[in-house]
Parts: structure tokens; sequence; C-alpha cells
């Protein structure tokens, strides 16, 4: 379906087609008549599906802008959605009247405060600096007709429920309540069973969880031997952006520092940067004027970067979940992507949940002789031991006596 066919004012048409939006992905057109008609949603899809413009674009058209009061608030696990959140809202609602504005820690209270009293209707905020601001009387929740919680998983995933729990309980007067996760948690469903009226639930999560856009590619290296290896793939691939990703802030700041001089454009961000730093480092790599950027999962979900053509994990992700969201910056709306992963021995039985769980289809670098155009069913089932054990069981076995070979394998 195309934007052109929904009933929608022409201010926002006009604006729609300005930007480039012309068909509608999977999720905004299972969403948008169902939001519009005033039901309770959760919804479940990838990333990189549109889910912003899906919930931005509804939300809009709810806002009475006569009405200086907060009437929409998304509540977002990191500053940096916060920012895109807002940026998309604006780009559509720029000729309707409707002000969006985001609130996160890190940033001065006072200035938030002042934007708030002055004329907001739509808040995105994270949950801490929104309690702090409800808590000082600046913000109200009074007029709220629209709650959208995104990223839901990951709000639970690191703390946030009893936060959440609160701000429902602000929330006294009727309003729609949309939930959009990449997953659906214990946690996940007793939200939903508890605090939305109705819902209905859309799921766009195929069976396949690791976006098909994207090739999965895997190294089994030595872990002494990276570096010389990421540089030489940066020298060889044709690589538009990339963001590589770490486990570890520490690995991030040693990692920078060892390859600024080698791989051209380079920057990293993580939580321990002040947020002006973040907040420029995320706007210029937009730009494209960054060519490359080591992070940790700071930068794993949820950000819309367009251009980036290949993920590259340096540490192999501690939850199978961050996977899926890292390798989902790349292969978005669409466009094809790359994903590189290191691994060592050690992760070799986290890979093989991987491969079953989450159903990626590896190819591997430079294993034995491997390369990447064997892509037969049993060899991306396979890891990197599992492939040397089953060579050797295949291997034949000389007799001493006779110097004939056995065919039988080896235990």
């Amino acid at each position: 379906m195309r934007f052109s066919e929904l009933e929608l004012p022409a201010t926002i048409l006009k604006i729609l087609d300005a930007i480039g939006y012309d068909e509608m992905t999977p999720i905004q057109e299972a969403t948008y008549h169902v939001i519009s008609a005033g039901h309770d949603i959760c919804a479940l899809a990838e990333t990189g599906t549109g889910k912003t413009a899906a919930c931005a674009i509804p939300l809009i058209q709810m806002v009475d802008t006569k009405l200086n009061a907060i009437q929409g608030l998304i509540v977002v696990p990191t500053r940096e959605l916060c920012l895109q959140y807002v940026a998309e809202i604006q780009k559509i609602a720029v000729k309707t009247g409707v002000v969006p504005f985001a609130v996160y820690g890190g940033f001065s209270k006072q200035i938030q405060a002042a934007k708030i009293r002055h004329e907001v209707h739509i808040l995105v905020a994270t949950p801490g600096r929104l309690i702090d601001l409800v808590y000082d009387g600046i913000v109200t929740l009074s007029d709220v007709k629209c709650m959208i919680l995104d990223e839901a998983d990951e709000l639970l995933n690191v703390g946030f429920l009893s936060d959440i729990e609160f701000i429902f309980s602000c929330l006294v007067h009727e309003h729609q309540t949309m939930l959009f996760s990449a997953t659906m948690p214990d946690d996940i469903k007793k939200l939903t069973q508890t605090y939305l009226r109705d819902p209905k639930h859309i799921s766009l999560i195929t069976k396949q969880a690791a976006p098909k856009a994207i090739e999965h590619y895997f190294k089994y290296i030595h872990p002494n031997a990276k570096q010389t290896d990421l540089v030489d793939y940066f020298k060889t691939e044709k690589i538009r952006q990339a963001i590589i990703f770490c486990n570890a802030r520490h690995q991030v700041d040693r990692l920078f520092g060892s390859l600024k001089k080698q791989v051209k454009d380079l920057e990293y961000i993580h939580g321990g940067l002040p947020q002006d730093k973040r907040t420029s480092i995320i706007r210029r790599f937009r730009q494209k004027k960054i060519h490359a950027l080591i992070a940790t999962d700071v930068a794993g979900r949820g950000l819309d970067f367009t251009n980036v053509s290949h993920i590259i994990n340096w540490d192999f992700p501690r939850e199978l979940e961050q996977y899926t969201h890292r390798t989902g910056r790349t292969g978005r709306m669409g466009k094809r992507g790359l994903a590189m992963t290191y691994i060592a021995k050690h992760d070799l039985s986290s890979l093989r949940k991987l491969i079953k769980i989450k159903k990626v289809m590896p190819r591997w670098l430079g294993i034995d002789g491997l390369d990447s155009e064997k892509s037969g069913e049993a060899h991306q089932a396979e890891t990197p031991t599992d492939k040397k054990r089953s060579s050797r069981r295949r291997r034949p076995r000389r007799r001493k006596s006779s110097g004939a070979q056995s065919t039988g394998s080896q235990g």
C-alpha cells in the first residue's frame, strides 16, 4: 500500500512525498488503521522495519495543537532513540504545528523544563529523566491520549520494569497504548495483560529471526590475529559504512587507539562519553562523515542508519538477542547488508545456539580453506570444530601391514 492511498491530511501527504515516503513498510501497513481506530496494540517486528514512522504518522494526527499540553508520550530505552524519534516526528509534522521534544539524562534538566513549560505536544523520554520531571512537577500526564512503549524488551532487559509500571500509574485518564518489541519475554506478556485494553496483536517476526537481507560471515581466528585481519578486511572489502561492536567500553577505547591510524575516518561511541559528544558522533555518522564506528551496544538498538553496509562483531555478543539487534543496523528497509563476526574457541557453544535458535545461515571465512561459497544445509549447521571432527572421522586410515586403506571411520 502507498501512503497516497491513506486518508491523510494534504499537508502530511506533501511532506511524506517530499522526504521520499512512497510505499508503506509491512509494519506501517499492518498498524496504521488499527492505531487510527484507537485500538491498543502489541506489535512484534524486527529492527529496521519502519516502526518509528508507523507510530509518528497517526500520533501527529491525534494532537490538538490548540491544547498546550503533552498529548503523546513515547518511552524508549536510550537517549539516541529519543533523538531519532523527535527527528522523525519533526520531519513529518513540520507544517502541522505539532511540537515534539525529547528528555533524557545527561542534559540540563532546567533547559528541558523550560521547553516543556513553553509548548510540547509529543514527549519522547527515557524512563529515568521522565520520572524525575514528574516528581518535580514539571511534567504532567493528565492530557496524554496515547502512550507508546518502544523497544519494550530492551527497556525491561536493562531494569526499567518498575519505572514503566510507575509511568503507567501516572496515566489516570483513558488513553491508547501501543507496545512495540522485537521479542516477547514473560515480562512483556505481563505488561500487556496488565496495562493494555483488549489489544490487537500484530506479529511480523518471521521464523528466521535474523533479517534475511543480511549475509552472515564468521571467522574462526586467534584473538592475537584479529587486529591485523580487521585492517586487511577494510582494505579488501567495499565498505560504505561499518559499525564494529565490542562488548565493553574499555575494549572500544583500546581498539580505537590501535586502529585510528590504520582505518580512515574512524570514530568510537559508548555510554561513557558525554551526551553532546555522542549526539555529535551519531549526527556525523548519519551525514557519512564517519566511515567506521566502534561501539558498544549503545548503538545496537533501534537506531536507523541507512548507509551501513557492514557490521563487524569484534566480540561475540553475550546474548543471542544482541546479535540480532547489532546486525539489524545493516540490511535495513530492503537493502542488502553483511555481518562478519570473529569467533574464538570459547564462543563455539554460543555460536551453535545462534545457528539453531536464530536460524542464522553462516558462511565461514578462513577456516581450513573453507570459503563463503559453501552454503549447503549441512555446512551451515556446523561450527568450525564440528567440521574438523567430521574431517577426522572421514579421513582414511592406512594399514601398516599392506599399505591398503581402511574405509572405516575413526571414532
